[in-house]
């Protein structure tokens, strides 16, 4: 699958603009607040429908305009497809609306649309991933085993469905207002899909663990860099997730919610034996990050036949000249890629006939033409 332009209106900076990637690599370059960022994120949107950067989507709409619209082009090999996302206040509404579309037809999720590239994604603003809350990990961690495995998405919703119902159950025993008859029924439920879930996580982060140490080791990060998943359950079946509800459940009825499942699952980042959330440098958490991102997409590579598209913002300026050719290399080797930089300098690949080059100024998209 591979992206063939964006087209934006009314996007961040953008009025309007249109850029035809590569069938590699793609450099974006220009000064800083030029809006590089805001086309890599318009990719990020048109091929999600959802906003990279920020949680309020208004922010996506340009100043002073009322509605945005983002098109992505794409070509499957075997015929070419639209997405489209349109956002903002439309004349029939009093509040934002989100309008999605695949080859003309709305659709509710593009995550779900046969035609949609897979994407993988590095800023600088990611490093919450290694050093944040385990939340965002499981989330990530969950993006990656939809993305090997779009079906067993109903998985996780399935957990959080039957965990939202019985923290309400919980909550209503802990105030009076429910008894405890219907509360083994939710215990069964959830342990259903919480031990399915976590059958999930641990299958894609066995996928992954060589290809990251491998990586991390090609980008200099030693000390034996790995992952590893902990689950908080370690039940082999549902009547043994059913049994671990059943020991916890007086400090969960103090609390008024569950306190153990999948949704308290931590991934965990390692050097050397020692977690680099807590002990890693911020170089070191860059390289890291920069691994699992490359891991997984050379993962998803196998599995779906298709090399997910690669937006990676600011990548190069903190790397050095070896460590740059060894990304340059890795992203040369096949599939589609967008680096964003501010000096040309900092992308070994740059002046190669088989790159695309992008240069942005304010409001504007260049393509140059490479020298022979």
């Amino acid at each position: 699958m591979r992206v063939l332009s964006v087209q934006l209106r009314d996007f961040r900076t953008y009025a309007r603009a249109e850029a035809c990637l590569g069938d590699g690599l793609t450099i974006v370059h220009g000064p800083n607040g030029a809006g590089k960022s805001n086309l890599l994120e318009a990719l990020y949107f048109g091929c999600t429908g959802h906003a990279l950067r920020t949680r309020n989507e208004r922010e996506l709409v340009r100043f002073g305009e009322r509605t945005t619209r983002v098109v992505v082009h794409t070509d499957d090999g075997r015929e070419k497809h639209e997405l489209s996302v349109g956002y903002g206040l439309f004349p029939d509404s009093e509040r934002p609306v989100k309008h999605m579309r695949a080859d003309g037809a709305p659709v509710e999720r593009l995550l779900d649309v046969e035609a949609r590239p897979l994407v993988s994604v590095f800023l600088p603003d990611r490093l919450e991933l290694i050093k944040g809350t385990p939340a965002l990990r499981r989330a990530h961690l969950d993006a990656l085993v939809a993305g090997l495995w779009p079906t067993r998405t109903a998985t996780r919703r399935a957990y959080s469905r039957a965990l939202a119902q019985r923290n309400a159950l919980l909550a209503s025993i802990r105030a009076g207002r429910a008894s405890r008859e219907t509360l083994p029924s939710w215990d069964r439920e959830l342990a259903i899909h919480a031990v399915a879930l976590r059958e999930d996580r641990a299958g894609a982060v066995e996928r992954i663990v060589d290809p990251f140490a491998q990586r991390a080791r090609q980008l200099g990060l030693e000390g034996g860099a790995t992952l590893k998943y902990r689950p908080r359950s370690s039940a082999a079946s549902a009547d043994e997730f059913v049994e671990e509800l059943r020991e916890r459940l007086g400090g969960e009825l103090e609390r008024g919610f569950s306190t153990h499942g999948p949704h308290r699952d931590e991934l965990v980042f390692l050097r050397e034996g020692r977690e680099l959330r807590t002990y890693g440098s911020q170089g070191e958490q860059r390289l890291s990050l920069l691994a699992l991102l490359l891991a997984e997409r050379s993962v998803l590579a196998e599995e779906r036949s298709h090399t997910p598209l690669m937006l990676l913002d600011d990548v190069m300026s903190e790397l050095d000249s070896q460590r740059r050719e060894l990304l340059a290399e890795e992203l040369s080797s096949g599939g589609q890629s967008v680096i964003a930089t501010t000096d040309l300098a900092h992308v070994p690949a740059s002046g190669d006939q088989r790159t695309t080059r992008l240069r942005i100024s304010p409001g504007t998209v260049l393509q140059e033409a490479l020298a022979a």
